[in-house]
């Protein structure tokens, strides 16, 4: 986990010094109106989705892995086989796509493949040694990360993305943090030319959204305090 981190952390400080050397290839013109204004809303819509699915994939892996001696394929995990790879894609590509030129989210594409495939076929080869039989009749029926359709309208929201508020507590900070890090990155031009009285305005409507997403959050942890109460929750 710790070499997974280093290089990790390479990977986004080259990137970040990149794109401070050159800014002006990198970041998007803060163009308002538009399909700009759109892209920047997916974008923050991604980065929220990709949160709420790491977040549940991470609590639901520790509650039900049995320190990995039972193989999971109930919560997030019956959608796709990657769920917090998931999450870190959406983060990563929600990022790229309110803050830089559309061009760039090819990039991240790119180097998302390469980093990640490697490590998702290594974690494959360990879990079909331990769980033979099971893991190849469950590899399957799920896909590796992207979730086919399908499954998703045929399920209950709280089937696949179970959460209980013990998981966001020790998250929350870096939700916010990261949204607001975004926020001040896709605003620098309007701060360099109105001050940060435009950070602050665009932060407003920004806090409403987490607001908002707070507010989903702990729908979702109503629903699934009830669904361990009636014993649906896959394990």
């Amino acid at each position: 986990m710790k070499k997974r981190l280093k290089i990790n952390g390479i990977i986004m400080g080259c990137a970040a010094i990149i794109v401070v050397f050159f800014p002006r290839i990198f970041f998007r013109n803060n163009i308002s109106g538009g399909i700009e204004e759109y892209v920047k809303i997916l974008g923050f819509s991604c980065i929220l989705l990709g949160q709420i699915i790491r977040v549940s994939a991470r609590g639901y892996k520790a509650e039900h892995s049995c320190e990995s001696q039972a193989l999971i394929q109930g919560g997030p995990y019956q959608i796709v086989r990657n769920p917090m790879y998931l999450g870190i894609f959406l983060i990563g590509l929600g990022v790229v796509l309110a803050v830089f030129k559309w061009w760039a989210a090819a990039i991240f594409i790119a180097v998302f493949i390469i980093r990640y495939i490697k490590l998702i076929y290594k974690e494959e080869k360990k879990l079909l040694a331990l769980f033979p039989e099971s893991y190849k009749d469950y590899c399957k029926k799920v896909p590796r990360i992207l979730p086919a359709l399908s499954t998703i309208a045929g399920l209950d929201i709280s089937e696949y993305l179970p959460i209980k508020l013990v998981w966001f507590r020790k998250e929350i900070g870096s939700i916010l943090t990261l949204l607001l890090l975004t926020l001040l990155a896709e605003s620098w031009e309007d701060i360099s030319c109105k001050g940060l009285k435009a950070y602050f305005y665009q932060s407003a409507w920004l806090f409403l959204v987490f607001v908002l997403f707070i507010i989903f959050v702990i729908l979702l942890s109503s629903w699934t305090h009830k669904k361990d109460g009636s014993g649906t929750v896959k394990s």
